[in-house]
């Protein structure tokens, strides 16, 4: 009885399922007449439209038969879909491998393109010449101080007529932009004849001993003013050395010096006494005094590194040594490779017999001259 009422049930449910499954079925088959009716549609199109369509069907297919898992479209690609979709009512229904969002992507980018290409500016005035751009990039390394307007107008003196903006962009290329008031490479370019600087060279002997050398250089010809050494470099000291620097008070209108604590009240007293304006530098700012630093940088680089110190004596000899070489020997970039204290001699310009080979400071610099 048991077994009977549950076969019962086994073929009911059996019968269900079959049911269902030929619904499932039905329901996603394709109907039968869905080609014959797309065909009827496409009949009633025009030849236009049903051209575009097949030309972006085939589109993607070349782009399909590319034989890679995800295909790379090239511009050409996106562009040519973009403008056989623009031919077609129902293009979404005709993509096949992208998606309407992609292709809208596609055509806002093209959109762009070819408004950008439109909006480039092909008239107006003709381009600059090189050499008008070389004149402009002159006036504004030789004057720091002028501006767009200071350049135009010297250029309209000659007859040439620059827009400002013309003269501003070429002004950027060779100079940063000005800021208000006089800067202080200006001010070393325009008073490099009245100044001076100073400072210090700490030194170490053989014997672990502090040597203390005081130099003064003038800015403008590079030429080293007053070396002076010490061990004790009180203030009295250096006010001394500044006194003998300024011999019957000539000296500069300004001079440069660091912070350094040496610099007290005695020097202060002399240097008003010559009527010297003292100019300190800001603190951590060593490029405010390049011109010195460069010169410590060269003694010890050029002298001091070599040469074993015995005492106060020795280094007083060799830095004077050495002062006498820089002024009168050594070329100077800075100088278009001239000496900052050029001999009275005539310069021979014909060759003699051989060439005079003069040792500086036991050999380790040479001077080198025509034999007379």
């Amino acid at each position: 009885m048991f077994g009977t009422w549950l076969a019962s049930i086994k073929h009911i449910g059996m019968a269900i399922l079959e049911k269902v499954q030929a619904w499932i079925i039905a329901k996603t088959k394709p109907a039968t007449d869905s080609q014959v009716l797309e065909t009827a549609r496409d009949l009633l199109r025009p030849k236009a439209e049903l051209v575009a369509e097949n030309a972006l069907l085939r589109q993607q297919l070349i782009v399909l038969k590319r034989g890679v898992k995800q295909p790379k479209l090239t511009h050409r690609d996106r562009w040519l879909m973009v403008l056989l979709a623009s031919k077609l009512p129902n293009w979404k229904q005709a993509l096949l491998i992208i998606q309407p969002a992609t292709l809208l992507g596609w055509h806002r980018e093209l959109f762009k393109w070819v408004w950008r290409r439109k909006s480039d500016h092909s008239g107006g005035k003709p381009p600059l010449s090189d050499e008008i751009i070389a004149l402009i990039r002159q006036m504004a390394r030789d004057n720091r101080l002028w501006g767009v307007k200071r350049i135009r107008g010297e250029l309209l003196k000659m007859g040439l007529h620059v827009s400002k903006s013309s003269i501003q962009k070429y002004i950027d290329q060779v100079r940063p932009p000005r800021r208000t008031g006089s800067t202080w490479l200006t001010f070393l370019h325009t008073q490099a004849e009245a100044i001076w600087v100073c400072d210090f060279i700490q030194v170490t002997d053989v014997f672990f001993r502090s040597l203390f050398a005081f130099v003064i250089v003038e800015l403008s010809s590079r030429r080293v003013v007053h070396v002076g050494v010490t061990r004790h470099p009180s203030d009295a000291w250096v006010a001394q050395q500044l006194r003998e620097a300024t011999p019957f008070g000539q000296g500069p209108k300004h001079l440069i010096r660091d912070n350094d604590a040496k610099y007290g009240a005695h020097f202060a007293a002399v240097a008003a006494g010559a009527h010297i304006d003292v100019i300190t530098t800001p603190l951590q700012a060593p490029r405010a005094n390049a011109l010195c630093e460069r010169f410590v940088g060269s003694v010890r680089r050029e002298c001091l590194d070599w040469v074993l110190l015995w005492g106060e004596k020795h280094l007083r000899r060799v830095l004077h040594a050495y002062v006498d070489y820089f002024n009168m020997q050594r070329p100077h970039q800075g100088l278009n490779q001239r000496v900052p204290i050029p001999s009275n001699e005539p310069v021979t310009t014909v060759p003699g017999d051989h060439v005079v080979a003069q040792p500086i400071l036991g050999g380790l610099h040479h001077a080198y001259a025509w034999a007379a």
